[in-house]
């Protein structure tokens, strides 16, 4: 399938699933509603496509001689070079390194970062779990606060930057929040790093799909040192990530994981280590997975993600000022519909009175509308954005240790992809004007060990739909 074929226009023509009808409360078939994308993305059919075409030739990769082996070699090196290009890297200098994922590979940083007992990594408050975690696990950490609107405070990582007098070893940084959707300036953070002989790293899990990304040359004050992403948040769900570094960031030291492939010579009595990438990719790779990533974003090259941009734009703008016109609804971070260019198509919101797992629960079951509700692995900075008290913050923790999610604080979130439409979010904003008019078919009970609402008396059959 050519991917010159593919437009914005016409790009969920090439969705896998997309007309999918599922099972909802009384028995009717809806074809389901993906407003979830900010977690996972549905796969392109063009890369289910190339997984079929590579399949017959697919064998284990380096050192093998036969003609397949040879070829799967082949192809999986190209991947990096898809990737590179992306990213608008056209040298030698740089190294694309494999993981499952944006958290393994920012734990692999995290290991890797050769800091000395005074030296910090600096990261901020609205970072997804997966670029906070590894640095408290492995590093001295310092945040960077944000303002009342979940926008990043640049003064405030200045200030922190001046203070710490060049001890800052890195600061790592999403480039979009998964919480409000807000774009930060990572190549004015970069420039801001550098000047005080700190790197970056940017977590890319949430930009990637939606924003050019441009790296830019090493002897550019606005270089990304680091840029992490995860294939399955760009329509390639098979397990890969990657992470694009300067090459020599990973020349010395030992990896963080050993094992087959990370070596040049071993004995008893030595360890001579491969050069990176091979260095840092213990054990049999995931070849299937790189091609997939890389096809994915050959996909969205071909369709320019200027015009992904401005679609996702359109969308973020419709959604906002519908949900202007509906009463009682909280949207956290910027609501302005008319100030998208800074922000992507990922909305947080609550409707006032209700549970924000009672209303996911309801757009799932009545509507076939998949969102997700909760604090997205991202609780300092949605607690924040909730204005959660000290007190009620240590209720909360009490609740939780006793298995009581009955009234965990959070929200709703309604994310786009590039295929979905303003039809979209008219089946969304329609739910929730039902759902607030009291207009709801099942009676709800809550699981409090869970925090989870079903329909009484009401379950899916699911191997009716797939079993192994």
């Amino acid at each position: 399938m050519s991917t010159q074929s593919i437009t914005i226009e016409n790009v969920k023509d090439f969705i896998v699933g997309y007309d999918r009808k599922v099972p909802t409360f009384g028995g009717k078939l809806k074809r389901y509603i993906n407003l979830d994308n900010a977690a996972s993305t549905p796969t392109l059919k063009p890369v289910l496509d190339a997984i079929n075409a590579f399949m017959p030739w697919y064998s284990s990769i380096h050192r093998g001689t036969g003609f397949k082996s040879q070829l799967s070699t082949h192809i999986f090196e190209q991947t990096r070079d898809v990737i590179l290009k992306h990213c608008h890297i056209h040298d030698d200098q740089h190294v694309v390194i494999y993981g499952k994922n944006t958290t393994e590979l920012i734990n692999k940083v995290a290991r890797r970062l050769n800091t000395k007992a005074d030296e910090v990594v600096i990261t901020t408050l609205m970072e997804h779990h997966s670029n906070d975690l590894p640095w408290r696990k492995n590093q001295k950490i310092v945040f960077v606060e944000t303002d009342e609107h979940g926008l990043l405070k640049l003064s405030d990582l200045e200030t922190k930057l001046k203070g710490l007098q060049g001890k800052a070893k890195l600061v790592s940084v999403t480039g979009a929040s998964n919480v409000t959707g807000l774009l930060n300036p990572i190549h004015q953070i970069a420039r801001l790093a550098h000047a005080y002989d700190a790197k970056i790293l940017v977590d890319g899990a949430q930009l990637t799909p939606h924003r050019d990304i441009d790296m830019r040359p090493q002897d550019d004050p606005e270089h990304i040192d680091f840029l992490v992403m995860s294939a399955h948040k760009f329509y390639a769900p098979y397990g890969q990530g990657a992470l694009i570094a300067d090459k020599s960031d990973f020349m010395e030291g030992e990896p963080d994981q050993v094992g087959g492939g990370t070596i040049e010579l071993v004995d008893k009595d030595y360890i001579y280590w491969a050069e990176p990438p091979e260095k840092e990719e213990a054990g049999t790779p995931n070849v299937v997975g790189a091609i997939t990533m890389a096809k994915a974003l050959q996909v969205m090259d071909a369709i320019g993600m200027d015009k992904i941009a401005r679609h996702e734009m359109e969308l973020t703008t419709y959604a906002l000022k519908k949900l202007q016109q509906l009463p009682g609804i909280t949207v956290y971070g910027p609501e302005n519909p008319e100030d998208v260019e800074n922000r992507l198509g990922v909305i947080s919101l609550n409707v006032d009175g209700l549970s924000h797992a009672y209303v996911a629960s309801i757009l799932n079951y009545e509507y076939a509308i998949g969102v997700r509700n909760g604090c997205f692995c991202a609780h300092p900075y949605l607690k924040k954005l909730l204005n959660l008290t000290p007190e009620e913050d240590k209720a909360l923790q009490e609740r939780i240790l006793n298995h009581d999610r009955s009234n965990v604080p959070g929200a709703i979130r309604m994310s786009f992809g590039m295929y979905n439409s303003k039809e979209d979010v008219d089946a969304f904003i329609e739910a929730i004007q039902r759902i607030e008019k009291g207009e709801i078919q099942a009676e709800y009970e809550l699981n409090k060990r869970t925090g989870e609402y079903h329909p009484k008396n009401f379950d899916f059959d699911f191997e009716k739909y797939f079993k192994l």
